[in-house]
């Protein structure tokens, strides 16, 4: 069941699970923190029963409050606190337990590195002997003594607005690189508007992002790809990889299991 509430500046969509399990609020803000911020999210499960989810890669990365109850990430067993996600470059699994409240903030690419100053290789438990930046473990006790769902994202919200700095969070030049390869230009191209050589690029992007422009265009590719295959779930395969410049619906396939692993045919089917 999807509805939406207005929250100051963006829209919450609500999203209860199968047979209302898993109750999931998702806000994307408007304004300057619409640049730096995908969306400010909260979740709960029953107290009866856990529930398994796959996160598609997006090139983003963000922060986790376990509120309550132990997560498992990819294979990791994560206890209440605050947690540090890696830049998603492949599909993730996360296991959380029955009768978990948790919310988090979700960066846009390259974000993650320009506020935190630093990329995790893997989920990681943040000690509070190491929250020297932006005191979130102040921010998870706060979240932890909230009540409802909505002000959980609130409390991030205002969090965000304040603590944030939205000037100069990451370079024009990689903005500008972002720009190009969302409109399916080649780095080629790319190179044609700036100073910069192929190599200082690759560099650039493999600082603020951990990974290469082509990698980078590829899972945007597919994250394209799989939202328009959910809301047509009748297209034609060969169709849509023509329109989303695969070379054909073979090599689709191929990175949809590589990247999302998951076929566009199962993906219609969900």
């Amino acid at each position: 069941m999807l509805g939406c509430l207005n929250l100051r500046s963006g829209v919450i969509n609500k999203n209860s699970g199968v047979n209302n399990v898993f109750d999931f609020k998702l806000f994307r803000p408007v304004g300057p923190l619409s640049a730096i911020v995908q969306g400010i999210w909260s979740a709960a499960t029953l107290a009866s029963q856990s529930i398994e989810r796959s996160l598609y890669s997006d090139a983003g990365s963000g922060i986790i409050f376990n509120l309550s109850g132990q997560l498992i990430l990819d294979n990791e067993v994560i206890p209440e606190g605050v947690i540090m996600l890696p830049v998603n470059k492949q599909v993730a699994t996360i296991t959380i337990p029955a009768g978990a409240k948790l919310a988090g903030i979700r960066f846009l690419p390259a974000i993650g590195y320009g506020v935190l100053g630093q990329h995790f290789d893997k989920p990681t438990w943040l000690s509070p002997k190491d929250d020297n930046l932006y005191n979130l473990y102040q921010l998870f006790h706060v979240l932890r003594s909230t009540h409802f769902d909505d002000d959980l994202i609130d409390v991030i919200h205002q969090w965000a607005l304040k603590r944030i700095d939205f000037t100069n969070v990451i370079p024009t030049t990689l903005e500008k690189a972002f720009e190009h390869i969302d409109q399916e230009l080649t780095l080629a191209e790319f190179k044609q508007t700036t100073e910069l050589s192929q190599r200082q690029i690759e560099r650039m992007f493999k600082l603020w992002l951990g990974m290469t422009p082509k990698h980078y265009q590829r899972i945007l590719r597919i994250k394209k790809a799989i939202c328009f295959l959910r809301l047509n779930q009748g297209a034609n395969l060969v169709e849509v990889a023509q329109a989303f410049g695969f070379s054909d619906q073979a090599h689709m396939t191929r990175e949809f299991r590589l990247i999302a692993c998951i076929t566009p045919g199962q993906i219609q089917k969900s």
